[in-house]
């Protein structure tokens, strides 16, 4: 292999991560300031991909874009204080503007309900203003003192898709979170990355949210990274912002509120879940160059074989991303690139295919060539490809997922297999019986399963793994 090119192997994940985020050229890491990264063009036009099909599936249920500013008041900032007290470990404060000293100081946004929140008191008069819902991605800024990870954990998320909505009552609420559940069940299935739905533990839940529910996928180190939450908020927020409507019987009320987000996490998952030894392997609708074609090109033979290949490229471009890569490179070196770049249809052209009119196909998931006719390769052939290479990167993520899961009911063998991979197990929710389990096998509670696969073996109810008293299935995990 071009030594350009060479990844670690993706069996020491942790290099292989850091790797391909440059060679690939999804992020440069070389910001002069920890936990900052730059994208790359080809890692932002990915980005930008993902990021319309979320947009796409908000905008066809109602939501409506807005962006509102990075700076928020302190005044505002701490008028919630469970919600303050869950960030202000967090928070980047400026103090001052120029070399005067700020008379109300102000911080880059964390997360932006009380940002949002304010301006929703203006917003909302009557029963007529219900449902609200809006969405913004946009940065948010996390003092984090761990470990930092690009796309994965971040100083500055540059990409936080966050949906606001306001609703009469509890249960209208309710059946947002459901809602929303239901577009990240959309947005995760496109992408084919598996993942378990939970409600996170009342200790560690969203502050001041009234319950959480959270999607995690598994990562190839057997750890748990989350890749959405879905809150619940009831009337807290409202009550702190003074958020009221006017009902049909012109009765003002407090509205209830749900909040949902995803970060570039979800592009994380991406990489990693699908990604082998040679690079990205994306699913055809997201992979910024979705067709590259390669003409081999033999001494006397240059034009014929170039002019076939333009022809091919006139004809693909119009509806897909298509490359055709005519440099002076040898065909392995450009082999080994758009592997790398995780381009989905690959198309080789020599001087037999130009005098047959047929062209050699091969997808970035298999290791398998077909010739076809030119004639064959047409738009409804190659969505169709595209469609079954999707089915395939699905079931071989759902199968390596399934095998990193494991239902226990012994404590004691719990600790050696989250090495390797998240752990089921009977669970109250008493926070005394979940800290105890923390305690003893150094992994993370995500929470309960909200939906339990068809293909988790074990009975829905049991008895607790710590106390014996009745309970329901349980995720314990290493985590990011």
């Amino acid at each position: 292999m071009e030594e350009s090119f060479a990844l670690p192997p993706k069996s020491n994940f942790s290099e292989w991560y850091h790797q391909i985020i440059q060679k690939a050229e999804i992020m440069d890491i070389r910001y002069p300031v920890k936990g900052l990264y730059i994208w790359f063009p080809f890692g932002f036009k990915l980005r930008q991909l993902v990021y319309s099909k979320i947009r796409e599936l908000l905008d066809q249920t109602g939501h409506q874009e807005v962006y509102f500013p990075a700076l928020i008041p302190e005044t505002e900032f701490k008028k919630e204080k469970e919600h303050i007290k869950g960030f202000e470990d967090e928070v980047f404060w400026i103090t001052h503007g120029g070399v005067s000293e700020l008379d109300v100081k102000l911080i880059l946004r964390p997360t932006s309900e009380t940002a949002i929140y304010p301006i929703f008191k203006l917003w909302i008069r009557s029963h007529a203003n219900l449902p609200l819902k809006v969405y913004q991605i946009v940065n948010t800024f996390r003092y984090e003192t761990k470990h930092t990870r690009p796309l994965i954990r971040l100083r500055e998320i540059t990409s936080f898709k966050e949906a606001h909505t306001a609703h009469k009552d509890y249960k209208s609420a309710e059946k947002q979170v459901k809602n929303a559940i239901n577009i990240y069940k959309k947005f995760y299935e496109s992408l084919a990355i598996p993942y378990l739905i939970t409600r996170r533990p009342e200790w560690d839940k969203f502050p001041g949210a009234a319950y959480t529910i959270a999607f995690d996928t598994v990562m190839p180190d057997g750890r748990s990274l989350q890749i959405g939450t879905v809150h619940h908020l009831a009337d807290n927020f409202s009550k702190t912002f003074g958020i009221t409507y006017e009902d049909v019987g012109g009765e003002r009320k407090f509205v209830h509120q749900t909040c949902y987000g995803i970060s570039e996490r979800c592009i994380a998952a991406l990489i990693s879940v699908h990604g082998d030894n040679l690079g990205l392997v994306l699913p055809f609708d997201f992979a910024p160059v979705q067709i590259v074609i390669i003409p081999i090109l033999y001494k006397g033979e240059e034009e014929k074989v170039l002019s076939f290949a333009r022809k091919i490229y006139e004809k693909l471009k119009q509806k897909y991303r298509v490359v055709l890569d005519d440099s002076e490179e040898r065909p392995g070196a450009k082999y080994y690139k758009w592997e790398l770049k995780g381009a989905a249809l690959r198309i080789e052209i020599g001087p037999k295919e130009a005098r047959e009119g047929k062209v050699i196909v091969s997808f970035r998931d298999e290791r398998e060539k077909i010739e076809i006719n030119l004639e064959d390769l047409n738009f409804n052939k190659i969505d169709q490809w595209a469609s079954e290479m999707r089915e395939r990167l699905y079931e071989k993520a759902i199968e390596k997922f399934k095998q990193c899961i494991k239902y226990f009911e012994n404590v004691n063998e719990i600790s050696s297999w989250l090495k390797k991979g998240i752990a089921l197990i009977h669970l109250c929710n008493s926070e005394k019986c979940g800290r105890a389990l923390e305690e003893n096998t150094s992994g993370s509670l995500l929470g309960w399963l909200e939906e339990v696969p068809s293909w988790i073996n074990c009975k829905v109810e049991g008895k607790c793994i710590i106390c014996k008293n009745n309970s329901k299935i349980a995720v314990l995990a290493r985590t990011y």
